[in-house]
């Protein structure tokens, strides 16, 4: 081929309680990259896609899963060129760093003929989202597969994918703000007690057991992170009024959604949903803060599923 695209979900990391283990795929928005064959050798970017990404190859998570790509395929000679077009907000917790690498690895190995199998394309992502973002899967995994996914283990890579329960619907909240990934992991804490580590492994083991058996009320009472939201909250103004407001609406419970600024909130339905976005908005905007809330659902499939032409996720 002299030609080819893909275009990836974003999604929500750590789904609360499941720092670096659970992620889910988000409906909606996401990143497309296009690979095309050019003269010369290795990678190329045309377009970044935003001018505060570079356009060095070997620092866009997007180049980087690339040239990952065409070196496991043994063709590292082959020129190729990739123009991003981002979809997802830059430092806003939706994902888009992981959707970037996703989409430039399954882009690049659709140009060469799909010689590559998904766990090789995963590996490839996760050398690029190494470089921003740390040696994690919980987007990269839902960005490539679609749906809930739980990472087990980064060495060896081991995902094993949830059911989707159909009718979750999920409030994405944006307000304008950045907080850049290397910064909010830095806050983590590197000393937890026990008694928090109990209730966080407890709370993961309820969201799983939830997904699994499409138990929404379920996976309410396991989103409750101990550990990272108590952290990051501080420097996320407005966020727990925001969360007080949603669950006053109605919402089945909700956190950070990666590394933030954004949160996200369960809803049982697509009204529930409609009435959580519009307390978040108010409740971000009593305090001065503009933000944008959407109502989406989780995505059943990712970059490998979706069409090479398609315009949505």
């Amino acid at each position: 081929m002299e030609r080819a695209s893909a275009i990836a979900p974003g999604g929500i990391g750590n789904i609360g309680p499941g720092l670096d283990v659970l992620g889910l795929a988000v409906s909606g928005l996401g990143d497309r990259v296009i690979a095309e064959r050019v003269p010369g050798h290795g990678v190329t970017i045309a377009d970044a896609g935003h001018p505060d990404l570079p356009t060095d190859a070997d620092r866009n998570t997007a180049g980087i899963a690339a040239t990952q790509v065409l070196a496991f395929a043994g063709m590292a000679s082959l020129g190729v060129r990739l123009t991003i077009i981002k979809g997802l907000p830059l430092s806003g917790g939706q994902g888009g760093s992981a959707a970037s690498a996703v989409a430039g690895a399954v882009a690049v190995n659709r140009l060469l003929g799909d010689v590559l199998d998904p766990m090789t394309l995963l590996s490839c992502a996760l050398e690029a989202e190494a470089t921003v973002a740390g040696r994690h899967a919980d987007n990269l995994a839902p960005a490539l597969f679609g749906g809930v996914c739980l990472i087990r283990s980064v060495h060896p890579l081991d995902v094993i994918q949830l059911p989707v329960p159909e009718s979750l619907r999920i409030v994405m909240a944006h307000p304008a703000q950045r907080l850049r990934t290397i910064d909010a992991r830095a806050l983590l804490p590197a000393l937890i007690e026990r008694g928090r580590v109990v209730a966080q492994l407890a709370n993961v083991a309820t969201m799983v057991s939830g997904f699994w058996t499409g138990d929404l009320a379920m996976i309410g009472r396991g989103l409750d992170d101990q550990i990272a939201e108590p952290a990051r909250a501080p420097l996320l103004p407005g966020f727990v009024e925001a969360k007080a407001a949603a669950m006053a609406a109605g919402a089945l419970s909700g956190s950070i959604s990666g590394a933030g600024p954004t949160s996200f909130f369960f809803a049982t339905n697509d009204l529930s949903a409609q009435r959580i976005a519009h307390a978040v908005r108010d409740a971000y905007a009593a305090l001065d803060i503009a933000c944008d809330a959407r109502v989406a659902h989780i995505a059943p499939v990712g970059a490998l599923g979706l069409q090479d032409d398609a315009t949505s996720v």
